[in-house]
């Protein structure tokens, strides 16, 4: 501590140090930005890869069981479900002893929930309608939605890190 001409001792910060802390946090804090957004953006990217994984999993196992005859398909119908909702439903078993599927083993469930699209802004939206549906008619360079869903992408006009548009995830 410095003693002052009149003997008191001085004690605090001067205006000077206060501004100097204050511009180095500022600083320190602005330069942290950039790390935080990429880092947002990479468990988004990282969610968006596992929703789509998911999703295609449910497909593909509606589609086994539709193949295995454990679930209906009408004559004409690729064996893909009609919307992506019914992964979530309780679908009554083709061969259930149960006409009325009050049993349990009466009973598929493909998935618990539908997972959202992790680029949709607006949370009002179901999770079925925030993603790009393909139907199995439709051509892989040009997918359509159509009378079933084959597959899912995103919605997202943006395009990842690696450059590549989630649209084509």
């Amino acid at each position: 501590m410095m003693q002052a001409k009149s003997g008191v001792a001085r004690r605090g910060f001067t205006l000077i140090e206060m501004l100097i802390t204050l511009a180095l946090v500022g600083l320190l804090a602005m330069s942290s930005l950039p790390l935080y957004e990429l880092t947002a953006r990479r468990q988004k990217e990282s969610d968006l890869r596992e929703s789509l994984r998911v999703i295609r999993g449910g497909l593909d196992a509606y589609k086994a069981a539709v193949d295995a005859g454990a679930l209906k398909k009408e004559t004409g119908q690729s064996g893909y479900p009609p919307t992506l909702e019914i992964l979530t439903e309780s679908l009554l078993r083709a061969d259930a002893a149960d006409p009325n599927g009050t049993d349990a083993a009466s009973r598929i469930v493909i998935l618990r929930r539908l997972p959202r699209d992790p680029f949709s802004t607006d949370p009002q939206v179901p999770a079925a309608q925030t993603w790009n549906l393909r139907s199995y008619a439709s051509r892989a360079d040009d997918p359509q939605p159509g009378a079933d869903v084959f597959d899912v992408s995103s919605k997202s006009t943006a395009s990842g890190l690696d450059g590549t548009p989630y649209a084509t995830w």
